[in-house]
């Protein structure tokens, strides 16, 4: 089974919050917790260049799964991704960009 990679793409405004985004994917991987251990293999986020190509996306996520059934618990489960959405809720401007794909 291939690997799963995802790359979250946020329209954040507020520079103070795009800082608080990055901080929340630096320790995500030993934050998210399935089964009592660790199961993303790796995560991290960057802001993005001031470009009007991006589409006013400020913020891009990536994250690696063991599998597709790692991620769609991560959306449904996981207790440090509602976390993560606790922090981003308000601040984000729309709903975001998810793209996943084999690795």
């Amino acid at each position: 089974m291939p690997q799963i990679l995802r790359l979250t793409c946020f329209k954040i405004p507020e520079a103070a919050h795009i800082q608080e985004a990055l901080r929340k994917y630096e320790t995500l991987t030993q934050d998210a917790v399935k089964d009592g251990k660790p199961y993303i293999q790796s995560a991290g986020a960057s802001q993005t260049y001031d470009d009007p190509r991006n589409g006013g996306h400020t913020l891009v996520a990536r994250t690696t799964f063991a599998s597709k059934e790692d991620m769609d618990f991560y959306d449904n489960e996981c207790e440090a991704h509602q976390s993560l959405k606790a922090v981003l809720k308000g601040k984000v401007a729309g709903p975001p960009l998810i793209l996943y794909m084999d690795a």
